[in-house]
């Protein structure tokens, strides 16, 4: 005995009444419980399809899918990350090191000047005001993407919200610029830790902002054969 078409949508809604908001993890969640509620009723053929949804949901413990929702952002993060590592290896092979060498200089010779107080405020203003524009953008982009399939992946909330928390580095950081010292100008450890800071910093926002976004409907194909349906 298979379930409806009107069964299985029920059992979305019924996802989505247990806090479950992005389509792949209710597609997954459905699934488990429409294969539950078959073997089901296979041993009880005459077992209402409530009884035997709820059956199936009781086998999730007390805690409901609140598991399964953890369980599936950690691998969501996880795949997050690896597209993060794999953008951020090509910004250390040719030619992409060139401009990372070059950025790199640029932090190093800014950082080492007698203006170094005025530069690490004025380069910090500029990355900032950069971020923050591209974090007002992607939230745009992401909202009028949702209005128009009106279904919420995983993966594709990551690629245009997580972007924002990089941001949260700097952010968190705005009190540190305004209080370099002159003992920073003689210590060489000093100006290279921060020029190192700035570039990895600069090229993650990059990434984050401006690369995996751009490569969103790629990586979303690769991740869900279903959504371009």
């Amino acid at each position: 005995m298979k379930l409806t078409e009107s069964q299985i949508q029920d059992l979305y809604a019924f996802t989505r009444q247990h806090f479950v908001e992005h389509y792949d993890l209710q597609t997954e969640l459905v699934d488990h419980l429409a294969n539950d509620i078959e073997e089901q009723w296979q041993n009880q053929p005459k077992l209402s399809f409530e009884d035997a949804k709820n059956k199936a949901f009781k086998k999730f413990g007390i805690f409901g899918f609140m598991d399964a929702i953890e369980q599936k952002a950690k691998a969501m993060n996880k795949r997050y990350m690896r597209y993060m590592w794999t953008e951020l290896k090509k910004w250390f092979e040719l030619p992409q090191i060139i401009s990372t060498i070059a950025l790199f200089l640029l932090f190093y010779l800014a950082f080492s000047s007698e203006f170094v107080a005025i530069a690490s405020v004025v380069l910090y203003v500029l990355i900032v005001s950069w971020v923050m524009y591209k974090t007002i953008q992607l939230n745009r982009q992401f909202r009028r993407r949702k209005e128009i399939s009106n279904k919420k992946w995983m993966l594709e909330e990551m690629i245009y919200k997580q972007a924002g928390a990089t941001s949260l580095i700097f952010l968190s950081q705005i009190y540190n610029m305004f209080i370099i010292s002159d003992e920073f100008l003689t210590n060489i450890y000093a100006v290279l830790g921060l020029s190192l800071a700035f570039t990895a910093l600069v090229l993650i926002n990059y990434i984050s902002f401006e690369l995996i976004p751009n490569k969103a409907e790629k990586l979303l194909n690769e991740t869900y054969p279903e959504f371009s349906l």
